[in-house]
């Protein structure tokens, strides 16, 4: 009788843990869509191209990048800082660069702020969450492009705000097997140039 109740209990446990990773995957895309709806956390909202025509009425951007620690990696904006007619689309680059004699990848995460302003800042085409792979001493400019809409003007906590800040942090990631001539990213780091194992 113990041994049946040992295996109740187990496979409780067990569903237990199998429920916690499967909310652990969900909450992930689930707290993606809350932040894109309100703007929560800075989060941005996607779009094809504005609404209407452009106010007279300007924004200041400022655009920042950093670089997670222990990634060796070059990353900037090319521009520091752009006055945003409200309503009008606007086109800005980032550069990725790998100052290493080995093949890089690294994906970006971004916020804006202040947050009140997340909801507004539409983003139409944008690197984010993208895989980017780069060789030996390669670089790559990467472009953004967004409006802040004119609802902005009508939200009681953002209306007055006239600058944005939309920043970037960029994450080492795993090269794709194609990048690394299809031997695995961890096994091509232990071969040398002529594909012998280097010790």
């Amino acid at each position: 009788m113990q041994g049946a109740g040992n295996t109740r209990v187990a496979g409780r446990l067990a569903g237990v843990v199998l429920g916690m990773l499967a909310l652990s995957f969900a909450a992930v895309p689930f707290y993606d869509w809350f932040c894109r709806v309100t703007g929560y956390g800075g989060a941005t909202t996607t779009a094809a191209a504005p609404a209407g025509p452009a106010l007279a009425e300007t924004v200041t951007v400022r655009f920042d990048a950093n670089v997670a620690p222990g990634f060796e990696a070059s990353f900037r904006p090319l521009q520091r800082t752009v006055e945003a007619p409200i309503g009008e689309s606007i086109l800005v680059f980032y550069e990725f660069a790998n100052p290493t004699d080995r093949t890089i990848a690294g994906t970006a995460s971004f916020n804006v702020a202040p947050y009140s302003t997340g909801a507004y800042f539409a983003k139409m085409a944008c690197f984010c969450f993208e895989l980017q792979t780069l060789g030996p001493g390669e670089r790559v400019e990467m472009p953004v492009s967004f409006f802040v809409d004119p609802a902005m003007l009508e939200d009681r906590e953002a209306k007055g705000v006239r600058a944005i800040t939309l920043s970037y942090t960029m994450y080492a990631a795993e090269p794709s097997a194609e990048a690394t001539g299809g031997v695995p990213p961890i096994a091509a780091a232990a071969l040398g140039d002529d594909g012998a194992v280097q010790n």
